[in-house]
Order: structure tokens, then sequence, then C-alpha cells
């Protein structure tokens, strides 16, 4: 076999094993095979030292040649080949659009943290300012500090869950009346709301637990017609304009005179809302203010009840059961 045949024979392996290679991590290792550094086309130059001085010009020719028809078999291949990896993966890839859409859930407010939004938003816009107040409670704020008398008869209407002798799970907001009279003096505009909790047979409308929005207001000059005046545009902002507002005598220990509060929207029936009064003058001197000089008003409503009022509901037990068909049409 001649210099020559071997360069043919070369050629043919090479072409055969390129037009084979499927992908282009395969061409890149024949390219370095045959056409590198140490390929073997380099090979087929170095032995062109052992040939007569009359066939090394013929012979280079026909590896130079040999090499560019090898590269050229390699690129022209390379092209096919990433056309049809590009095809794959875009195969792979594809999103077909005619597939339905994927329905995504979206989170909203539950509908007693928007009513307590709403009351928030009504309170600072009559110039309420809103505190925290703590949820287990020490006797004395949440009893004893609302002019509460030990065996008073209206702490039996109070079963209460008691954390030890001198803590409990506050069973009003009212609790919370003393904590700031104490560290801040008149005037004051108060507003505190949360939960409250009561040892309460669950029913349509009674629960363990509830929520509450307290307010009172102490400056001097301060009347009922103070309170009545606040309860009222609050009322006509929560419930619209046709709101009717009903004020009857009721017995709370921390104010005197106390009133409970009762609504009716569009010449219905009437419901309590909660209750009213003018700050009791005991509580008001077990907090260092003088009751010849300042006066106040204080109320506490019933969170849940406003959206059993708004929305006709009618078992307060579907707020706390997690009901999607429910929660989801507020």
């Amino acid at each position: 076999m001649t210099e020559f045949d071997r360069i043919t024979d070369l050629e043919k392996e090479a072409s055969s094993r390129i037009a084979s290679a499927g992908s282009t991590r395969e061409l890149d290792e024949l390219e370095v095979e045959y056409l590198g550094r140490k390929g073997k086309v380099t090979q087929l130059l170095r032995a062109i030292g052992e040939l007569s001085a009359e066939d090394r010009p013929a012979y280079g020719a026909r590896v130079n040649q040999s090499k560019g028809t090898i590269e050229g078999l390699i690129s022209e291949r390379r092209a096919q080949v990433v056309q049809e990896e590009a095809k794959k993966r875009f195969k792979a890839e594809t999103l077909d659009v005619t597939l339905p859409g994927r329905f995504y859930n979206v989170g909203q407010p539950h509908v007693l943290v928007q009513t307590m939004a709403e009351v928030k938003r009504i309170f600072t816009g009559l110039g309420y300012q809103f505190v925290e107040s703590p949820e287990v409670e020490r006797y004395r704020y949440n009893f004893e500090a609302l002019n509460y008398p030990e065996e008073h008869p209206a702490m039996d209407e109070q079963m209460s869950f008691y954390v030890t002798d001198e803590y409990l799970l506050r069973t009003q907001t009212t609790a919370v009346q003393a904590r700031v009279m104490e560290k801040q003096k008149p005037p004051l505009r108060i507003c505190t709301l949360g939960k409250c909790y009561r040892y309460d047979a669950v029913d349509a409308t009674h629960s363990h637990t509830f929520h509450q929005v307290d307010c009172f207001a102490v400056d001097e000059h301060i009347t009922m017609a103070d309170l009545k005046g606040t309860l009222v545009k609050f009322c006509q902002e929560m419930f619209g304009e046709d709101i009717r507002v009903r004020f009857r005598p009721d017995f709370f220990p921390f104010v005197e005179p106390g009133a409970e509060i009762a609504i009716s929207i569009s010449g219905g029936r009437w419901l309590e809302l909660g209750g009213a009064g003018m700050i009791h003058t005991n509580v008001l001197r077990n907090c260092g203010i003088d009751p010849e000089k300042y006066t106040g008003f204080a109320f506490g409503l019933g969170i849940d009840r406003m959206p059993m009022i708004k929305h006709g509901i009618d078992n307060l037990r579907l707020f706390m059961e997690d009901d999607l068909r429910f929660l989801r049409q507020f």
C-alpha cells in the first residue's frame, strides 16, 4: 500500500464516522482525532520526510486536500447536528397553548379582619388613637379597676378562663381603660380591638371566643351628647345613612349612667350592638384623674355582630369553621 492509498483510506474512514456522528460533542472529538495537533492527518504530514524529493510536493498537496475535505465534512455535519439538537430541545420544551389555564387561588382577608380594618378606619378618622392591650390580663385591670367589687352580681355574668388567681383571659377589651389612664392624662381619645374570652356555650349567637372594639374619651365638659354623636356617626359609616340607633338604659359597673346600644336598618328589627355610658367617677378616681374636672364616655361593641348584621348572617359559628364556600362571599 502506497502513502497515497493510506490518505484515501483515512479520508473514507473519517467520512463514514463523521456522517454517523449524532452530537456536536462527538464531532468535536472526531475533529481532534483527525485534525488535532497529534491527529491522524497531522501524522501523515510528518511522514513526508520519508519520501523522495520528487514525490514530496504531490504527497503534501494530497494531504492538504484530505485535510480540507475532512474539515468541510465536519462543518457540514455540525450544522445538521445543531439543527437536530435544537428540534429535540424545542420539542421537549414546547408549551401547548391549547391546554386550559391553571387556576390559582388568590387569598383575601377574613371577613372579621375586613370588619376590624373598617372599624379602625372609621375611628381613626374620628380622631382616636389605637393601642394594643394583652389578651392574658390581670384581674385588677379586667375587673377591679373597672369598679367591679368582689362578690358583685355582675361577676356572675362573666365566667372566665383563669390562668392563675391573678391572671385570666380578658373578658372584655374595656380592660385597656385603666392601663392607659394610669400612664396618660386627659385629653384622651383611645381605641383598642381584639379577642375576648368567656366561658359561654357555643351556639348560633354565642362563642367562648369573640372580638370587641372598645373606645373611650376623657376631657373637660364631655357629656352623653358626645357619646351619642360619636356612636351615631360610627354606625352611619359602618352600616349606611339610613341606620337608626337606639339607646336604652342598662347597667355596667364601669359607667354611670349606662346604656345598651341597638341598631335598626331600613326599619327592621332592633339588634343589640354593645354597651356604653359615661365613665364612672370611681374609675376616673382610681386612675388618678379628678372626676370634678374631667368626664368621659366609654363604649364596647361586638365586632362579630357587625358583619352578621350587614350581610344577614344568622350563625356566629360560620366565622370560625373555615368553610371556603362561606368565606369567599366576602
